[in-house]
């Protein structure tokens, strides 16, 4: 049933366009049987969306973890982030790039992806704890790093006949200038600008 509700959900491009009877359908049961799996069609794209979220949450966190360096460990989770969505298109497609129009959808795919970003925030505050970044609000930082590895691995998703340069090293430069713009200003730099 999960992998028939993804499916039909790439293929649509739209969750609230997936239909109980498309995915009975799809599987070869009636859509009475599915009412005894899943009490309705949001709790089958919730099922859907938690699934690669917990995949998702699973590679980010391996990758900060392999490091005790914590800006290291984010940019490390920026890169892992990208491969992630370039590995699984189509999955990430359904976590990042789905349409959700409906309240109850949007909040499906809000609640599924919490403690992903949770870990994203968390990962800032220890960078901010350890002096390597300036004090900010690690939500809006946090924030602020997702949209720019969510940006490129998106857009290379979605635009794969663009002539990127080496991808590695775009994102390393987007990661890079990410975490050097949260660092502590020099000194020499924190006079008053011209």
């Amino acid at each position: 049933l999960l992998d028939a509700t993804e499916r039909l959900m790439i293929e649509t491009g739209r969750a609230d366009s997936v239909s109980i009877r498309a995915i009975a359908d799809a599987v070869g049961v009636t859509p009475p049987s599915i009412y005894l799996h899943f009490p309705d069609k949001d709790s089958l794209i919730l099922a859907v969306c938690e699934r690669h979220f917990e995949a998702f949450d699973a590679v980010i966190e391996e990758a900060g973890g392999s490091t005790d360096d914590p800006v290291d460990s984010l940019r490390r989770r920026g890169r892992a982030y990208v491969s992630f969505g370039l590995e699984n298109p189509e999955p990430y497609r359904i976590l990042f790039m789905t349409r959700t129009e409906g309240t109850q959808q949007r909040e499906v795919v809000v609640d599924a992806g919490a403690r992903a970003f949770q870990h994203l925030i968390d990962a800032v505050q220890r960078c901010i704890d350890a002096g390597a970044f300036r004090p900010v609000d690690p939500v809006l930082a946090a924030t602020g790093v997702w949209t720019a590895v969510h940006g490129v691995t998106s857009l290379l998703i979605s635009m794969p006949g663009f002539l990127w340069p080496d991808v590695e090293a775009l994102v390393d430069h987007v990661c890079d200038t990410q975490t050097r713009g949260l660092r502590e200003a020099a000194p020499e730099d924190q006079g008053d600008a011209p």
